[in-house]
């Protein structure tokens, strides 16, 4: 019977995966097949009975004489085959045991031997496959490492684009945020130009309006205080002009000293009557002499000091007159005069 070599590492039969396999497995049938031959006509051989060699020994004298017409001396005989000695059986036995025992020898060293170029073939091709699938990962892993950096530069880029756009858009909103502001500004201040302007304009025909109506004012006072002096008896005041003496807004002359609080009374008066819009800055303070006449009315008017805002002593003066007539003092009778102090502050 022939040795098999068992090993345990190694997988039973041939692998699919594995290039070569058909022809290894062909030759291993074909070796098997050999082998189960030798052993099967070694075995027959052995079973056989080795064939006997029959020999006849004779000598001369038992050669049967020739029968008596045959007249020719009989040939001369063949000397006598002498037959090999018949090995015993034990010998033979051992004999075709050894020749088996090498003829199995001689198998199983070249069943080994088949095998391991068999092993050796397996190896080899395994380690060409593991290294053609070493260099296949290689080349998927490094396609795939390009393929992931190039998305990545490409989400860069395109990060970096929207990231630009973004920052352009927001400086165009910017531009014409600040555009806008600009526009508004520019007509806000034309706007506030042409209030100005208007205010202005409208300042001045106001003045004018009312210096003009101050003026009227002051012909009807000058005619009604001549008509007061020719009812008088032309009895100048005590000043000898007409006109009393200053003292901190209170009145003085033929009807005698203002009380403490008349001047404050009349500007009482006069002050809810004063229509002006203009500039307050600084607080400028416009001081107006007024003559009165006894009753209150007022007879003439003159800017004692200007507050340096043409405007606002304008607009005093008006006030004065439309609060004509004046309240009397505590006495019954009003002032020749008084001082008047005006801030559109206080």
């Amino acid at each position: 019977m022939s040795r098999t070599v068992a090993r345990s590492d190694l997988p039973i039969g041939p692998r699919k995966d594995e290039r070569g396999t058909g022809r290894a497995f062909l030759l291993a049938l074909f070796m098997h097949a050999l082998l189960f031959a030798l052993l099967f006509y070694g075995m027959r051989w052995q079973n056989s009975s080795p064939a006997g060699s029959e020999a006849e020994l004779w000598t001369p004298t038992e050669v049967a004489e020739p029968t008596p017409p045959v007249v020719t001396p009989p040939p001369t005989p063949a000397p006598p085959a002498v037959a090999a000695p018949t090995p015993p059986a034990e010998d033979a036995d051992i004999a075709l045991q050894q020749k088996k025992r090498k003829q199995e020898q001689q198998a199983a060293e070249q069943a080994r031997l088949l095998e391991a170029q068999q092993e050796k073939a397996r190896q080899e091709a395994l380690k060409q496959k593991q290294l053609a699938e070493q260099q296949a990962a290689a080349e998927l892993a490094r396609k795939k490492a390009a393929a992931d950096e190039a998305a990545r530069q490409q989400k860069l880029a395109d990060q970096k684009k929207a990231d630009e756009q973004k920052r352009q858009k927001e400086e165009d909103a910017k531009k014409a945020e600040q555009l806008k502001q600009q526009q508004l500004a520019d007509a806000q201040k034309k706007a506030d130009a042409e209030k100005k302007a208007a205010e202005d304009k409208a300042a001045k025909a106001k003045a004018a309006k009312e210096a003009a109506a101050q003026k009227a004012a002051d012909a009807a006072r000058s005619e009604r205080l001549a008509s007061l002096r020719g009812m008088a008896g032309g009895t100048p005041g005590a000043t000898g002009n007409g006109l009393g003496s200053q003292a901190g807004g209170t009145g003085s002359g033929a009807g005698g000293t203002a009380s403490a609080g008349y001047a404050d009374r009349v500007r009482a008066k006069v002050k809810p009557n004063i229509a002006y819009g203009g500039d307050t800055e600084g607080n400028p303070t416009a001081v107006v002499t007024v003559r009165l006449a006894p009753d209150g009315s007022v007879l003439s008017m003159q800017l004692a000091k200007s507050s340096g805002n043409p405007a606002w002593d304008a607009a005093v003066q008006a006030a004065i007159t439309k609060s004509d007539p004046l309240p009397r003092d505590t006495n019954g009778k009003a002032p020749p005069t008084v001082n008047l102090r005006f801030s559109p502050k206080n």
